[in-house]
């Protein structure tokens, strides 16, 4: 499975040779690594009032357990990133050596849920942008599939413990 990821890795990278492309990602991965999920907890509070303050909270304690969450796997794993076993993967972005599996994809959908949950009128916007962060991880060579999609699923599985019954 691994040679297949390997070879997955390259076609979805070699898409983000065109400047425009690679430029649009970049910037994907990078509104993906939090600024805007904290602005977002901001705005929601200020917006909609207690229910947004509500949703605030939850997005702040499930940071702080997909945080403990990263930090515990991160610890437990050594796996180098795709462009560290592929030489012709095009690395882009500040990436480190160390593949660190899931991060910005377990933040996009564990937030993505729990405000979409709180307020669904933001699901046009929302999910489609943690779909994005999730490619952008992969097709910029910094992650392989299975990492965001074990990144997407820890997340699920956070945000369910808080979705509003």
């Amino acid at each position: 499975m691994a040679d297949r990821e390997v070879v997955l890795c390259g076609h979805l990278n070699r898409m983000s040779r065109p400047p425009a492309i690679k430029n649009f990602f970049v910037f994907v991965s990078w509104v993906g690594d939090g600024k805007d999920w904290y602005l977002l907890m901001v705005s929601l509070s200020l917006i909609y009032g207690e229910k947004g303050w509500a949703t605030f909270w939850n997005m702040f304690v499930i940071g702080v357990i997909n945080l403990a969450l990263y930090k515990t796997i991160k610890s437990l794993t050594d796996r180098a990133r795709p462009g560290g076993l592929q030489g012709n993967l095009a690395r882009r972005g500040a990436a480190r050596p160390i593949q660190l599996p899931f991060r910005h994809t377990m933040h996009a959908v564990a937030f993505s849920l729990i405000a979409c949950a709180h307020h669904p009128e933001l699901s046009v916007l929302l999910m489609p942008a943690s779909a994005l962060i999730a490619l952008s991880r992969v097709i910029l060579g910094l992650h392989y599939p299975t990492d965001v999609i074990a990144g997407g699923l820890i997340g699920r599985y956070v945000a369910s413990w808080f979705v509003p019954a």
